[in-house]
This record gives C-alpha cells, sequence and structure tokens, in this order.
C-alpha cells in the first residue's frame, strides 16, 4: 500500500461564509471523516500548511488583488460577487489554503508518500490573476503548479470539478509549461471551457476542455482521459500531475447535474495517477463538493485509490450523454495535429 500524506490547514478556519451557504466548514469535516474511513492507518501521513508568502502568490495573482483582499477582509469583509463572501479571517485562512499544496509539494520531495491529497478551503479553481469569484479567493492549485513549473517541472493539472477551473485556464493559457484539462457540465457556471478553447500561442493544444451535459455518467470522464487526455499527457511528458478534485459531479449534489458515483472518483483517481511519471509526484486540491455525505463517500474512495486501496464505494456509473463531446475533442485535436 502506498503512504498518502494528507494536508491541512491547522488552526481555526477564519472563513466565515455564512449559515447557510453551501461552502461552509463543515466540508472539511466531511472530507476528514471520508480520509478516516477509507482505513488506511499507517499508510496515512499528515502534514499542516504553512501561509503562502507573496512571491508565490504573486506568480499567479496580480499584487494589488492580493492587497485589496487583504484590505477588503480586515475592513470586516463583504462580497466579492453574489456567491463569494469575505469575512474577517477570510484572508488568513486563503493565505493557508493557498499554502497547503506546497507543504504537500515539500512532503512529498522528503519523499514521505507516494501522493497527497490537500484538505483546504476556500476552494481556488475560479480564481483568476484579478479576481476572486465562484466561492474562491486564491486559486490554490495554480500557485503549486506556478512553483513548480518555475523549478523546471512541466506540470498537468486535471480538474474534474463540475464547473470549469476558469481561473486555472486563464493563469496557464499560454504557458507552454502547464497542461490544465477540465471535464465539466455544460452549459453551466461561469460560462467558459468550451470545446474550441485549446490555448495560447505558446501553449497551443495544452488546454483541453470536455463540457459534457448534463446527466453526464462517468464512463464518459473515463473515456475522456483515457482516449484523449492519455496520449496528449504522453506527447506533454509531465513531471508533475495535480487534480482539481472537486467532487460536485456526484449525482446528489445541489449545485449541479451530472450522475457520478464515489465509485467513479476511484477510477479517475487510478487513471490519472498514471500520468504520473513515478510515485510522489501527484497532488489533488479539494475543490468542490456540496453533500455533505457524497462529498465523505467520494474523498474515501479517491484517497483509497490513491494509496492502491479498494473502499466500499458504490459502483462507477455508465451510459449516460457525453460520448460525442469525447468525440468532438479528438477531432479538434486532429485538426490542429495534436491527436
Amino acid at each position: 500500500m502506498n503512504q498518502v500524506v494528507v494536508t491541512s490547514l491547522g488552526g481555526e478556519d477564519g472563513h466565515d461564509t455564512g449559515r447557510h451557504h453551501p461552502e461552509q466548514p463543515a466540508r472539511l469535516d466531511a472530507a476528514r471523516r471520508g480520509i478516516e474511513d477509507a482505513q488506511l492507518g499507517d499508510a496515512l501521513v499528515s502534514a499542516t500548511s504553512r501561509p503562502v508568502d507573496r512571491d508565490a502568490l504573486a506568480r499567479v495573482h496580480d499584487v494589488h488583488y492580493v492587497n485589496a483582499l487583504e484590505e477588503f477582509a480586515a475592513a470586516g469583509g463583504g462580497s466579492l460577487d453574489p456567491d463569494t463572501p469575505v469575512s474577517r479571517g477570510s484572508f488568513a485562512t486563503a493565505l493557508l489554503a493557498a499554502g497547503a499544496g506546497l507543504a504537500a509539494v515539500d512532503a512529498l520531495d522528503r519523499g514521505e508518500g507516494g501522493a497527497a491529497f490537500v484538505v483546504e478551503r476556500p476552494p481556488g479553481h475560479h480564481a483568476t490573476r484579478t479576481r476572486g469569484q465562484g466561492f474562491c479567493l486564491f486559486n490554490n492549485v495554480a500557485v503549486t503548479a506556478a512553483a513548480l513549473a518555475e523549478r523546471g517541472e512541466r506540470v498537468l493539472v486535471v480538474d474534474w470539478d463540475v464547473h470549469h477551473g476558469n481561473g486555472t485556464q486563464d493563469i496557464f493559457w499560454d504557458d507552454p509549461r502547464v497542461m490544465y484539462v477540465s471535464t465539466h457540465q455544460w452549459p453551466a457556471y461561469p460560462g467558459t471551457g468550451r470545446a474550441d478553447e485549446t490555448g495560447g500561442p505558446h501553449a497551443p493544444g495544452l488546454t483541453l476542455n470536455f463540457p459534457l451535459p448534463a446527466g453526464a455518467t462517468g464512463d464518459v470522464a473515463v473515456a475522456a482521459l483515457a482516449q484523449v487526455v492519455a496520449p496528449a499527457a504522453d506527447a506533454f511528458s509531465p513531471t508533475w500531475v495535480l487534480v482539481s478534485a472537486g467532487f460536485d459531479a456526484h449525482r446528489r449534489d445541489p449545485l449541479a447535474d451530472f450522475a457520478w458515483s464515489a465509485g467513479d472518483y476511484a477510477g479517475l483517481t487510478r487513471l490519472v495517477a498514471s500520468f504520473a511519471p513515478a510515485p510522489g509526484r501527484l497532488v489533488a486540491f479539494l475543490e468542490g463538493g456540496y453533500d455533505l455525505d457524497a462529498l465523505r463517500q467520494s474523498v474515501m474512495a479517491t484517497v483509497a485509490a490513491m494509496a492502491g486501496a479498494t473502499s466500499d464505494a458504490d459502483a462507477p456509473t455508465t451510459g449516460g450523454p457525453g460520448r460525442d463531446t469525447v468525440d468532438r475533442v479528438a477531432r479538434i485535436r486532429a485538426e490542429l495535429s495534436l491527436a
């Protein structure tokens, strides 16, 4: 069994989103219970986040945005947009969330595990260089990807959250060091992630979007990764693989309309892990997931799969729509001579 590093925020969660907001502190408790449910014993290695430093943040966020968010929180906060509340403690918690992936990488660099799972909030993949939105303040996965790229790594980011990670795509759109892959519901928030969004002039084909219809089942995402992403990843030759692991594609999630089960995440985890060149080069970041029981079960399945263990997760789902989207993305890549 492989050891899995679990990185958590540590200390008090000061990001108060309000009593009825779906992105609530109880999500971290659900994720932690899911990790316990995986029953991995000594295969779990604990690590604690540290606040991200300003230089690491500046690789992905405009300094004016960072300073404005700090001042906004210090003044008592409010709403960045209708979905994204900020409280007095939000800035400090967001620094910890953005630093958690870096702490995970440090632990893997020391040889403490074969993979890592980052339990953090607020989530991050909707945050762009200049704006927090969609429950997100800083782009946690992007901070880690940029730090790895800065030291010479080639980074594959796989985003299986049900909502498109517009912020991550925006940050790495024209960066040849980072490949970004997303499976997401279409149409849905934030309205980005069309199949023909394929990357900038310096990174052609390094953005792969699979905009899937409501009702899509897990086998469609597996087909996308196995048939289209696998050869693309092989050509890109990543040295690290990061996952924006949202669990809101689960069929019970209240904010989306996919039909995935917890078992689908186990299969996706095993497939994505195969894109990493060696053990110790895979890190998953908690993104969405707003039904607490579904989140708990999905995290259990994911962490167990990262360890190479089995779980009692529900069976994978099959038979839903979306295969035509997979075929369309394959055709687009062929037209770009990137098959």
